[in-house]
């Protein structure tokens, strides 16, 4: 069994583990690896607005650019309804270096259409939120070795069942830089200006976290387990981050519905949820009666099902310094995504 944390990343651990003495995990997990000259990573979630239902084909002027020079490695689509009733969709796209994220914009015209007056006019909102996290400040995990999601799929390859998983805690025992860093919270490094065009403000150590399920291969028993008794409760614990996580370090969360390229959904969903702080998403995870019952309802979903299923559930969890953060919203409602939090 190995560790999560590959040899080339490996240091004198300064911060204790959460991993529990002579543990064995109930269930196998890998995680993905990367190159070890895999530097400053790129993930950016490029959304549109708007009060009327919007689709995948909103974005064209944005996915449409995609296949030019140095365009992402990977890109994925999805929707959801946020706090204000706003119907949004998402392009969230991966590249392996910042340079070839400057790039594509520039030389795609992306960068002239994002900053064009049009942009700031009619029904529709627009946002871009832009993390850099480097190797050492994100993770994954995967119930399954081989069906890679969001970052994974810029992976050179992936483990061998890995030992950190399956006990509170276990994510940060992931990260890279947790071994040296406790990754305190930082305050947010500015204020917002008021406009149609908002930049909030950055903040040490954001966290963000995309924890996705992947039900399409359920059949029968498992299924009806699946959409009975652990869907509802996921929508529930995501509905209660989305509109009153703020008291407990959440700043944002969106529960959504993946698309595939033509807009029509997939049995694939995931909750994209920015924390003010790591130990706040940990304390949510462990303490809060809704994740609670997520954990509980899928504990009995599993056991129901001797551990036999075809259920597969991932997650990346990244902790970004404030410089490696940008987020814009333009002609966006005031409570849009990382705007007044």
């Amino acid at each position: 069994m190995e560790s999560a944390i590959p040899e080339h990343l490996r240091q004198a651990r300064q911060c204790p583990v959460a991993t529990p003495a002579a543990y064995q995990p109930p269930f196998p997990a890998w995680t993905s690896r990367f190159s070890p000259l895999t530097g400053q990573v790129v993930m950016a979630y490029f959304g549109v607005q708007g009060r009327d239902p919007v689709a995948l084909s909103d974005l064209a002027p944005v996915t449409g650019r995609f296949g030019q020079a140095r365009g992402p490695l990977f890109w994925d689509g999805a929707e959801c309804i946020d706090d204000q009733g706003f119907h949004t969709c998402i392009a969230i796209a991966y590249w392996a270096d910042v340079q070839a994220f400057a790039d594509w914009q520039q030389h795609s015209g992306f960068g002239a259409w994002w900053q064009h007056p049009d942009r700031e006019q009619g029904p529709l909102g627009w946002f871009m939120e832009v993390v850099c996290p480097t190797a050492e400040r994100f993770e994954t995990v995967f119930s399954s070795p081989d069906r890679p999601e969001g970052i994974g799929h810029l992976a050179s390859g992936v483990s061998e069942p890995i030992l950190e998983h399956g006990y509170w805690g276990s994510a940060r025992d992931r990260l890279p830089l947790a071994q040296i860093d406790a990754l305190l919270p930082g305050r947010a490094t500015g204020s917002t200006e008021p406009g149609l065009r908002q930049r909030p403000p950055g903040r040490d150590n954001l966290c963000l976290i995309r924890s996705g399920q992947d039900w399409s291969d359920t059949r029968d028993q498992e299924r009806t387990l699946y959409l009975r008794d652990v869907q509802p409760v996921l929508a529930a614990g995501m509905t209660f981050l989305r509109d009153q996580g703020r008291d407990i370090g959440c700043l944002s969360c969106r529960f959504m519905q993946v698309l595939d390229r033509s807009g029509l959904p997939l049995e694939k969903s995931f909750g994209l949820a920015c924390f003010d702080d790591l130990a706040n998403l940990e304390r949510w995870a462990k303490t809060h009666p809704t994740h609670v019952a997520i954990f509980g309802g899928f504990m009995n979903y599993v056991q129901t099902l001797n551990f036999q299923i075809q259920l597969r559930l991932y997650h990346e969890v990244s902790v970004i310094p404030a410089q490696a953060q940008f987020f814009e919203y333009v002609n966006c409602h005031p409570g849009s995504g990382l705007l007044s939090r």
